[in-house]
């Protein structure tokens, strides 16, 4: 079984797909460069399959934040937010959880941070 952060991470990358595939202007852009924007119904099953399969709380929070933000899941990178750039306190930074079941935040932005 997939562990809910990454099926969190799936989750927002098929949420970018489907952003792009209803944005009109991206639509015709990739139409142009020959990408046809087609099996949108496809991908908006397989995300209704692994919304099932993630937290109802985590999935909640998950959805409240992708209504503002583009990207709400994303990896530490040398102890700093990569969405807003801002350092993690010292005891966020040195403690590796290797199941990646917890979840932590970004103090600042409140992002979904994950380490790999």
């Amino acid at each position: 079984m997939t562990n809910p952060l990454d099926a969190l991470i799936e989750l927002q990358d098929i949420d970018l797909m489907l952003r792009e595939m209803r944005d009109p202007e991206i639509a015709s852009h990739e139409e142009r460069l020959g990408f046809p924007v087609e099996n949108v119904e496809t991908l908006e099953r397989a995300r209704r399959r692994l919304a099932a399969r993630i937290d109802g709380r985590l999935l909640q929070t998950y959805e409240r934040m992708s209504r503002r933000l583009t990207r709400v899941v994303v990896p530490v990178t040398s102890g700093i937010c990569p969405a807003c750039r801002m350092s993690l306190p010292t005891a966020t930074c040195n403690s590796r959880n290797d199941d990646l079941l917890t979840i932590e935040n970004c103090e600042n932005c409140g992002r979904i941070l994950y380490r790999r």
